[in-house]
């Protein structure tokens, strides 16, 4: 009994959140309020609280599931067969390609993405650890193959990221948009040039 009413639980809190999602999109996240995403669901906001105990906690729900996909991408992406070079290639391609897609093309959503990162939530520094790891997980398989020659892997993904921020940040990578150079291609080779490739 406990089982099917943990599932239940489990597929409310998605629907809630795939719901805030749909109208971030169409009126914003700002003038999203619970009482819209209850009434789309045919529930009463109290339900919702039920699941979510804030509107900030759903907002942050949102983010998590965004941000997760991009996370499940990008594993892929690194999990790939061949060398480690052209997967750091392709890992770090595919950051910037799917931040553009999520949180650059849709203005309304990007506001929500910008007031995750202003408020620093747990949910953004628990992301970036994640990329890190990814990152990192690449650049220790290319040290075991003696494609890269760094000491800290660690530290070295850590930098790699920093490296990279004008293509992982999406307040960055919307600042920078009309900016031709350094482009994304001559990045990845600095990056990789530093890293010993």
């Amino acid at each position: 009994m406990t089982l099917v009413s943990d599932h239940t639980e489990s597929d409310t809190r998605t629907r809630i959140l795939i719901t805030a999602e749909k109208l971030f999109r169409e009126i914003g996240y700002q003038k999203t309020t619970v009482s819209d995403i209850a009434k789309l669901l045919h529930m009463s906001p109290a339900n919702v609280y039920r699941f979510f105990e804030s509107k900030k906690a759903i907002h942050e729900g949102v983010a998590v599931r965004l941000m997760s996909e991009v996370e499940t991408a990008v594993a892929a992406v690194a999990a790939r067969p061949g060398n480690a070079v052209a997967r750091l290639s392709a890992v770090l391609a595919a950051i910037h390609r799917l931040n553009v897609e999520l949180f650059i093309g849709d203005a309304k959503l990007h506001e929500m993405v910008m007031m995750a990162m202003e408020q620093n939530w747990d949910a953004c520094d628990a992301h970036v650890g994640r990329i890190v790891a990814i990152i990192g997980g690449v650049i220790a398989d290319g040290v075991e193959t003696g494609e890269f020659t760094v000491a800290d892997v660690p530290m070295a993904a850590q930098c790699t990221c920093t490296a990279m921020i004008r293509f992982f940040h999406p307040y960055v990578i919307k600042e920078c948009a009309d900016k031709l150079e350094p482009s994304l291609e001559q990045m990845t080779g600095f990056v990789l040039a530093a890293l010993g490739a």
